[in-house]
């Protein structure tokens, strides 16, 4: 009955080491999805949290490829070959769990994609990014039913979840001296635009697990389906760039789309292997390539195809799958404490365009229950983002990265997770 005490220490830590590694994984990547507190083995708990994740991402060697529209070499403008791509961010949780005999149900609110970077105006990629932001909200309920299965217990898991986005991107479509040079009335237009974005959608999940608690054991299969924003809906504010400098230009124009957040699928295994001592694994597979090029479209041409033809603007992703695969070990040292290490590789999404490269991480965490109703858990990790460059690709017949080519070099990513759980 030893291992029995690593389940109801150091299991616990196992969510806790994990919670940090999913937001440094790439794509739009955040929180992710984490049904992990369904499996408690108190019928009641309430949980909250928050993950703040610290990239540093720089990019170097830029260079402006079309000068007829950016800053460039060519002495309209300067701008810097060097800039800070990433921002700080943090990402909330919270969940409730109830059980009534076999059936166990979570209701919980996450943010499981998102995006934050901001090179500025004053770089020579100003006219692929100044800043892009795309937040989610995520409001889920999922239930389990187990039932006894040779020495263990099997449960069958499925539920819903309710996701909003919105999302914003700033680039320069004419630089200040060239709007200039075209006629010195456009003098004082900063040449910047604006895209603005939100929908709101529905998904699924389906899964199946099996517990021998006796041995700490468990592993479970979570399918997690695609969530289809098909009513995309925003503007493009060109006031920035004087009528009859562009297309759209002088005036803001409401614009529509589609795009999808992508389905996922995740395999954990957990077991002890020891007494007080449990090794833990999982390997997910994210689709990641469901987000190529997003075309936006006047929504006075709605009523036809969205397509590269008839757009207005795009959001270029040019993503491949992503792939997170993580290892570790934690250990219970008495009824109060108990500790996790683990590490985790993830395959970069960026296909030769954006600065999403593979990624190593170390995490480690604490769990301190100063009462058998309350549990306190800190973790930190620290890893790197690759190295790499992005330049001009063509995916599909659509090219990507024709405006500005950079490089960048291993760059170092923290993180620090703290929560609190009350259960009885």
């Amino acid at each position: 009955m030893a291992y029995r005490s690593i389940s109801a220490g150091t299991l616990s830590l196992v969510l806790l080491s994990t919670l940090v590694q999913p937001s440094l994984a790439g794509g739009l990547e955040r929180g992710g999805y984490n049904i992990d507190q369904l499996f408690d083995a108190s019928q009641f708990s309430i949980q909250s949290g928050v993950i703040y994740v610290m990239p540093q991402r720089k990019l170097k060697n830029a260079k402006d490829i079309d000068a007829t529209d950016g800053l460039g070499s060519n002495g309209l403008g300067g701008g810097s070959t060097s800039t800070n791509e990433t921002e700080n961010y943090a990402i909330p949780y919270g969940g409730i769990k109830a059980g009534l005999g076999d059936v166990d149900c979570l209701v919980d609110y996450s943010q499981p994609f998102g995006a934050h970077t901001n090179p500025g105006a004053n770089w020579v990629g100003a006219q692929n990014n100044i800043e892009t932001e795309i937040k989610t909200r995520n409001y889920g309920a999922t239930c389990s039913y187990k039932f006894d299965l040779g020495p263990g217990q099997l449960r069958i898991i499925g539920g819903t979840f309710y996701q909003e986005v919105e999302g914003s991107k700033e680039r320069l479509v004419l630089a200040p001296a060239i709007l200039t040079g075209i006629s010195p009335t456009f003098a004082g237009y900063t040449g910047v635009g604006r895209l603005n974005l939100e929908d709101d959608a529905w998904g699924w999940r389906a899964g199946v697990a099996y517990e021998i608690p006796e041995y700490a054991l468990r592993a479970s299969l979570v399918y997690n389906s695609r969530v289809k924003y098909d009513n995309l809906t925003g503007t493009v504010d060109l006031t920035q760039v004087p009528i009859g400098a562009g297309a759209a230009s002088g005036r803001i124009t409401d614009v529509y789309g589609a795009a999808e957040a992508p389905d996922s699928l995740e395999l954990k295994v957990q077991s002890g292997i020891a007494p007080d001592w449990l090794a833990f694994g999982s390997v997910k597979w994210t689709n990641w390539s469901v987000l190529q090029s997003i075309a936006l479209c006047p929504v006075a041409t709605r009523g036809t195809s969205c397509t590269a033809k008839n757009q207005l603007t795009s959001l270029d992703l040019g993503y491949r799958d992503g792939w997170t695969v993580t290892g570790g070990v934690g250990h219970k040292f008495n009824d109060q404490w108990s500790g996790a290490v683990s590490v985790t590789w993830d395959r970069g999404t960026s296909d030769g365009y954006g600065a999403q490269t593979d990624s190593w991480t170390l995490g480690v965490g604490a769990a301190y229950s100063p009462t058998e109703n309350i549990e306190w858990r800190l973790a930190g990790a620290l890893g790197v983002l690759t190295s790499g460059s992005s330049g001009t690709i063509v995916k599909d017949g659509v090219t990507y990265g024709d405006d500005a080519t950079y490089s960048f070099g291993n760059d170092l990513v923290a993180a620090i997770s703290t929560s609190i759980k009350v259960k009885f």
